[in-house]
């Protein structure tokens, strides 16, 4: 069985004491394939190295944070398309809008936003959204900027099933992490309604870590109480959740 973690920050410094040892337990339940989304320039070597190091499994994207949309946002966004202009990279992301922390730039993460959707399209590539108290915010510049070309995923996604239609309208995948355990999560009271070609796995570790491991530092391996969880929800086995979202994945990344 091979488990996709679309979504993990392995570069963590949270993970400096065992990173080998926890990246190793996730390959023992079957997780090989490990998106990493990029978070702002001070990250980026830490993303390189572990891609030296797991050549095999480490995929990764370009991008900024939109938490990290600080003063100096315009020097960081060139950086972003300094390195994209010079490797490959599967997805611009995680990029977005994030107004439950602040919302002092919510000007220059709209502008952060727009400008790497243009880039995704530029390097035709897919985008991988963070929304957090940002729904309208979110839709509006999607729908400004909808295309064919124009594709991703609504990283831990947390809306209603309204939203969740209206985000699958716009070419974007469903990702489903710990949440779907909250007992306050609400989308476990929807998510057999969509279709599973719309949902991928991820467990933005080390945060978001699903029940009964909540509040501990997350984890890659968890995924598997996620893939226990939908087929549950679902009334499908683990193994089809397991082949229906890495397949799911292969379609937005290409790998």
């Amino acid at each position: 069985m091979i488990i996709t973690d679309t979504h993990t920050h392995l570069y963590s410094e949270k993970f400096d004491i065992d990173r080998d040892e926890m990246i190793q337990r996730a390959i023992n339940v079957g997780v090989s394939r490990f998106f990493i989304p990029a978070i702002d320039s001070s990250y980026i070597q830490k993303m390189y190295t572990l891609e030296t190091n797991y050549p095999e499994n480490m995929f990764l994207m370009m991008g900024l944070h939109p938490t990290y949309v600080k003063d100096n946002y315009l020097e960081e966004l060139q950086i972003v398309e300094q390195e994209l202009a010079s490797r490959k990279f599967v997805a611009i992301g995680e990029i977005g809008i994030d107004l439950y922390w602040d919302k002092t730039h919510l000007k220059e993460q709209q502008i952060a936003f727009r400008r790497q959707i243009q880039l995704a399209k530029h390097y035709k590539l897919p985008i991988v959204i963070h929304c957090r108290d940002a729904f309208d915010e979110i839709f509006e510049i999607l729908e400004t900027e909808k295309a064919e070309d124009l594709f991703g995923i609504f990283h831990c996604f947390s809306g209603t099933h309204e939203q969740a239609v209206q985000a699958i309208s716009y070419n974007m995948k469903l990702g489903i992490g710990g949440v779907l355990t909250f007992k306050n999560g609400k989308i476990d009271q929807f998510i057999n309604q969509i279709d599973l070609k719309h949902i991928v796995l991820e467990t933005d570790s080390p945060y978001m870590a699903p029940i009964p491991f909540r509040g501990k530092r997350n984890e890659s391996s968890n995924i598997v109480t996620v893939v226990n969880k939908l087929a549950e929800l679902c009334r499908v086995s683990p193994e089809e959740i397991a082949k229906q979202t890495t397949e799911n994945s292969k379609a937005i990344f290409g790998i």
